[in-house]
Parts: structure tokens; C-alpha cells; sequence
């Protein structure tokens, strides 16, 4: 429904006229909701009540003369006019906040609150803090790490309940920031005795064929990255069921290595097993499928003095990933 403010005391309902400057909490407030989509969310970036938060909206439109959002089952959308008003106010307010962050900067006498970081496990595990962690040690950086699946990450980004997200996919609409990071390629494998079994020089005749009654390994009952591997490279659906599932792809590797058939992995976690011969390519396409993995954050300038340099270290470190 609507999210509607009642003029009731403008004679005849019209929009009462603005007098002086807007404060600009409201404005604030107003940003940190068309931005997250939730005024729960804004409540929580700012650390204001969600009650606060909806007086301040209900106040801003009453002195806008128009509403500002409409509610959905899930947060709110913009109307035509916030879509206006966020236009003309996000990057003056931005450059206040920096300005306020450049002026207070080294004053505080406690140390900044721990940045944080979340993503998939084995792409943190594999990639990321291995290159964040000699900045760890300056004592100045601090680290909260969160895993799980992308959706949700990135529900909690916009929610406030983290600062950086690694993201396996791209985050929709606007209220979220996201640079490509780095570009993940899948490749199936074996290990060396199903490889034997199978026959590699099979799989390059036959496609997908030559994999019909071989175990398949994955980490989702839906087989999302092996139906990729399947539309992308064999041009076909796939109609296997799973022999195994375990929501962990370093798990998946390690049943794999161990025998327990084929799957599709990302090569920047299986490279090491190719190459010292624990797992086998059963092809090398090419064109093999790819994912881009996004760096998302929050738009607006951040509360947190070293989400910028953390940013500036994986973009720079994953130019060799």
C-alpha cells in the first residue's frame, strides 16, 4: 500500500508550503531509506529507532508536500518525486559526510570498530584473506569475517549487518554499489581413477555423454554450477541427480579427490589439486564458462575509515587472482 502522510491541516488538503531549510537528518534519513529499501535497514545505519526513522519520514514529506515512498511486503520503493529528491541532495550529502569524516579523522580515542567482511567461505578462504591478512597486523585493522550463500549476504549488506560483501552475483537495483572483481571459470573434474574410467579422450568424442551413470558430486541440490557447466559447454540440460551434496565446495574437491565421481569446481580452488595430479580436467573447452565475483558495497560515504583501503587491496590483489 501506500505510504501516505495526512495533510489534514492544510485547509483544503493541500501541500503545505516549505518554510526555511530542510534539517538534515531528515534528508539523511530520507537517503538511508531510498538506499537500503527498508526503513528498518536506514534505522540501523544511522542507530536511530525504526519508530525515529518513521516520524522523520513522516515529517520530511509533510514538509515535501508529497509521499516519498510506498510500502511493500518487504521495505519500500521510491515514488517518482524520492527518485527526484535523491537526485538533487545524494551528492551534497555524500561530500558532507566525507568532509565531517576527513575533520575528525585520528581524534577519536578509541580504535575503529572491526570492518566488516563477508563472502562465500572457500573464495574468502582461497583468495581473500590471504590477501588482507599482512594488513592485519598494524593493529589498526580489524576484521569480522561472515560466509554464506550470495542472496543473503547481500540482504545483509543493504540491511547494515555488514560494511563489504564478496558477492558471486551481481547485486540488482540501485541501492547497492558493486565493481567486478575478478571472473571465476569452472572446469570439471575427477579423480585420476574415475578419469581412467571414464576416458578423457571420451568426454572430447562424446560430451556429456560419456558421463552417463558417473556420480555427480555438488554443493546444492539444484546443481547450480553444473547446469551451467552442462547449458554453457554441452549445449544441453542437465538431468542427473546429485549422489552427493554438501553445501561446501572444499568438501565437494575433497570427496571428489577421494573417489566419489565427478563435479564442476572453480578453478581457483581446484588448480592446485590439477596440478600436482589429485584431479584430472575431463576437458578443457574453449570456451569454458565463467561467473564474474562483484565487490558491493553501500553508496554513500561509509562510517568505516578503512573500508576504502580494504576495497583498494583486494581490487588491486585480485588483478592476478
Amino acid at each position: 500500500m501506500t505510504y501516505r502522510i495526512s495533510h489534514d491541516s492544510v485547509p483544503g488538503g493541500a501541500p503545505p508550503a516549505l518554510e526555511g531549510p530542510l534539517d538534515l537528518q531528515l534528508l539523511r534519513t530520507f537517503l538511508a531509506v531510498y538506499r537500503s529499501g527498508s526503513l528498518t535497514a536506514a534505522a540501523r545505519l544511522l542507530r536511530i529507532s525504526q519508530p525515529t526513522a518513521t516520524t522523520q519520514i513522516r515529517s520530511l514529506e509533510r514538509r515535501m508536500g508529497h509521499t516519498l515512498f510506498e510500502r511493500l511486503p518487504r521495505g519500500v520503493a521510491p515514488t517518482g518525486e524520492a527518485n527526484e529528491l535523491a537526485a538533487r541532495v545524494a551528492g551534497p550529502l555524500d561530500a558532507l559526510e566525507t568532509a565531517a569524516e576527513a575533520s575528525t579523522a585520528g581524534t577519536a580515542s578509541s580504535p575503529p570498530s572491526p570492518l566488516r567482511l563477508a563472502g562465500p567461505a572457500e573464495l574468502l578462504g582461497e583468495r581473500v584473506l590471504p590477501a588482507l591478512a599482512p594488513s592485519v597486523d598494524d593493529e589498526e585493522l580489524r576484521l569480522r569475517v561472515r560466509t554464506g550463500l550470495a542472496d543473503d549476504l547481500l540482504e545483509g549488506l543493504r540491511a547494515g549487518r555488514h560494511d563489504l560483501v564478496v558477492s558471486t552475483v551481481r547485486p540488482r537495483g540501485r541501492m547497492l554499489l558493486a565493481e567486478p572483481l575478478m571472473d571465476e571459470e569452472f572446469v570439471l573434474v575427477a579423480a585420476p581413477s574415475w578419469a581412467e574410467r571414464i576416458g578423457v579422450d571420451r568426454v572430447r568424442r562424446q560430451g556429456c555423454t560419456a558421463l552417463c551413470g558417473t556420480p555427480l558430486v555438488t554443493y546444492a541440490e539444484d546443481l547450480p554450477i553444473a547446469r551451467r557447466y552442462w547449458r554453457h559447454v554441452f549445449g544441453v540440460r542437465l538431468t542427473h541427480t546429485a549422489a552427493i551434496t554438501v553445501p561446501d565446495l572444499r568438501a565437494v574437491m575433497t570427496s571428489v579427490i577421494h573417489g566419489a565421481g565427478v563435479t564442476v569446481l572453480p578453478r581457483y580452488l581446484c588448480q592446485g589439486a590439477l596440478e600436482d595430479g589429485r584431479l584430472v580436467a575431463l576437458l578443457e573447452p574453449e570456451d569454458p564458462p565463467f561467473n564474474t565475483v562483484y565487490l558491493a558495497r553501500r553508496p554513500g560515504a561509509s562510517d568505516h575509515p578503512h573500508l576504502e583501503r580494504v576495497r583498494a587491496m583486494l581490487v588491486r590483489a585480485a588483478r592476478s587472482w
